[in-house]
């Protein structure tokens, strides 16, 4: 059965006396976590909670968190971890969309319910921390001390394991039904990749809410152990990876960019780090091949996937890097080769099948593929097409298998009548002297439909002429690919796993902008 309690139980078995749990307060083996897991499942069903029913979790990364969700598991409870950057309103609004029955909320995030568009969850809610956390909320330490451990639910390979969140950066987030099949069968589509021994110790330091985080269910799989860092900092993924021999981490491309820019990565020990896993965004080949160059050693793995697979499609591994560096380059634009068990197509408009080498929308069928968004008949049939998910990103497949991701559909640019991928302009952009960041998207235009505008911040310089950027593009792009439109920001803004948030970008252009053919071309913040 691909269902976790089956995993989990597995891994108890198999890997009972090898260390799952590294943290400062002291290690667990694989037996000692089981207890805690059995009983912390023990614990959700004491709070009324019963198999299929929905609890959220408000919680920074952290053990105690991973046991939440493993007990959710255990229990046939279904976790629904919630983005802690977000504000009151919309986590009621997820709240209330997904039905939950209990919140559970990190002590340090126990404001948010004194908060008034929360307080109707205040009498459903738990404090994650010792007795009398929270302002008065019961705590888990108290109910986990009074809990019975609890034999595991019979889930079904169908049944719903976790709902996820979309990020919501282009309108309101969409509840997502994974299924304990959909992530049992990633890890092990993931494992042929990873590679995964019960010697590996995994460091989730992007946020636990985010799908990236399913990753480490490979590293279970096979009996590695976790450590949990709370907080991004450059100096504290290092530190953390040093302290406890850490051998995989999974960083986002942002993550990875501070690094190189703030730490000195040459003062830790980092031996035995042997996988730096990267994905949810682009990278920049620049920062790319320093990464390559100052992990000396250590292998990369560009991961493309979405929350509607549980989340991976395609894996650029080690080898492909290696062979980017001996007289591929191009390659290290790539998505990567298509996982087992997946299918995928590229579609035009009408739903045909483009010629090979072609862009077009790319389709997924695979174990990993979602059962569909909760409560969103409309979007369902949108996206959920009998066996394919339309993805919503342009990709397009080489003579090789790799794949490369485009642009996503909505954010692709027809400017007069052409078709602008925007990354290839921002890949670009980021190579002008001076350019931290780029961004690229439409904005609408009286002659062409839309017009290609450009955002930019620079890395402690002034801001450039538009004409000498423009002039820049020429040696490099084709025309109609060349933004006549700039504005200079401090920072882009992002959301929390480092993907731009064009929409915020565009509202900011339009308000300052007079929509005329004469408008200005540039703006300053």
């Amino acid at each position: 059965m691909l269902t976790l309690p089956h995993l989990l139980q597995s891994t108890f078995r198999t890997h009972g006396k090898r260390v799952a749990i590294h943290d400062a307060a002291g290690r667990l083996t694989w037996t000692q976590y089981a207890e805690r897991i059995v009983r912390t499942a023990g614990m959700l069903r004491a709070l009324g909670l019963a198999p299929g029913d929905r609890f959220a979790t408000l919680c920074r990364n952290s053990v105690a968190h991973a046991e939440l969700l493993l007990g959710g598991y255990w229990a046939g409870a279904v976790p629904v971890p919630l983005n802690f950057r977000l504000a009151g309103a919309e986590l009621a609004m997820m709240l209330d969309d997904a039905g939950c029955k209990l919140l559970l909320v990190d002590e340090s995030l126990s404001y948010f319910v004194d908060q008034a568009q929360l307080a109707p969850w205040r009498d459903r809610a738990v404090c994650i921390g010792p007795a009398g956390c929270g302002g008065g909320l019961p705590s888990t330490a108290e109910l986990f001390e009074a809990a019975r451990p609890v034999d595991p639910h019979e889930a079904q390979e169908h049944d719903d394991a976790l709902l996820l969140y979309t990020g919501g950066t282009t309108g309101r987030g969409k509840g997502v039904r994974l299924t304990h099949a959909n992530i049992v069968a990633n890890a092990l589509q993931l494992s042929r990749v990873m590679a995964p021994t019960e010697h590996d110790i995994y460091l989730h330091v992007s946020p636990m809410f985010h799908s990236t985080d399913l990753k480490a269910t490979v590293v279970s799989m096979f009996g590695g152990g976790h450590v949990y860092l709370k907080e991004f900092s450059p100096q504290g993924v290092l530190e953390t990876i040093e302290r406890y021999g850490v051998t995989i981490a999974s960083l986002v491309p942002a993550m990875i960019v501070r690094i190189l820019k703030e730490a000195e990565i040459e003062r830790y020990d980092l031996s035995r780090l042997r996988l730096i896993s990267y994905g949810t965004s682009p990278i920049d080949e620049q920062w790319l091949r320093m990464a390559m160059e100052r992990f000396a050693g250590v292998g990369f793995h560009q991961c493309y996937g979405l929350t509607e697979t549980s989340p991976y499609v395609a894996i650029l591994d080690e080898t492909a890097h290696h062979l980017a560096l001996q007289g591929r380059p191009e390659l290290l634009r790539a998505a990567g080769r298509v996982l087992p068990a997946t299918r995928v197509r590229l579609v035009d408009d009408q739903g045909q099948d483009v010629p090979p080498g072609q862009p077009g929308e790319l389709l997924v069928s695979g174990p990993q593929v979602s059962r569909g968004y909760l409560g969103l008949p409309e979007e369902n049939a949108a996206a959920f097409r009998g066996e394919w998910f339309h993805t919503g990103d342009v990709g397009r497949l080489d003579d090789d298998g790799y794949l490369y991701i485009l642009d996503r559909k909505k954010e692709m640019v027809i400017t007069g009548g052409e078709n602008v991928y925007t990354r290839e302009v921002e890949s670009v952009l980021q190579r002008y002297p001076g350019v931290a960041e780029a961004a690229v998207l439409g904005v609408p235009d009286v002659k062409y439909g839309e017009a290609l505008l450009a955002v930019l911040s620079m890395a402690g310089a002034a801001p450039p002429e538009p004409a000498d950027v423009i002039a820049y593009c020429r040696d490099h792009l084709g025309g109609y690919k060349i933004p006549r439109r700039f504005m200079f920001v401090d920072a882009l803004p992002r959301s929390p796993m480092g993907k731009v948030k064009k929409t915020e970008l565009r509202e900011a252009w339009l308000a300052r902008e007079t929509l005329t053919q004469d408008g200005p071309s540039c703006a300053r913040n």
